[in-house]
């Protein structure tokens, strides 16, 4: 991929939304794994920030409508980008992180490859 000018904006309207969606996560995450298991959490405030994120991105980021097909492409790279997460979650569980430090790796792991995984959608399918 070559960085236009175009791109680089994208990229830095892509990092204002990820830090929007990843806080959103992460607060979510933090509140309810006092109380339940920590997959389940994580899951829960990745579904309410995967909502926010769909519209911010498709708005803000990359200008598009939101349709049809760019939804169901969204949805497709974070079901991806879920899993990825949720094995990344473990393993640094499982690496002695705590359950409070442990999204944060993670996040520096799975937001490039999000960004190429959803710019994509929305590139080739809107």
């Amino acid at each position: 991929m070559v960085i236009t000018k175009k791109t680089l904006f994208e990229i830095v309207r892509f990092g204002i939304v990820g830090v929007i969606a990843t806080v959103l996560h992460y607060v979510i995450y933090w509140v309810l794994q006092h109380w339940i298991n920590v997959n389940v959490a994580y899951t829960i405030g990745y579904f309410l920030s995967f909502i926010a994120n769909y519209f911010l991105s498709a708005m803000f980021t990359f200008r598009e409508k939101t349709t049809r097909r760019n939804g169901i492409g969204f949805a497709g790279a974070h079901l991806f980008n879920y899993f990825f997460q949720i094995v990344l979650l473990n393993i640094f569980l499982w690496l002695g992180l705590s359950k409070t430090l442990a999204p944060l790796p993670v996040y520096c792991i799975a937001v490039p490859v999000n960004f190429i995984l959803v710019r994509t959608v929305f590139k080739k399918l809107s």
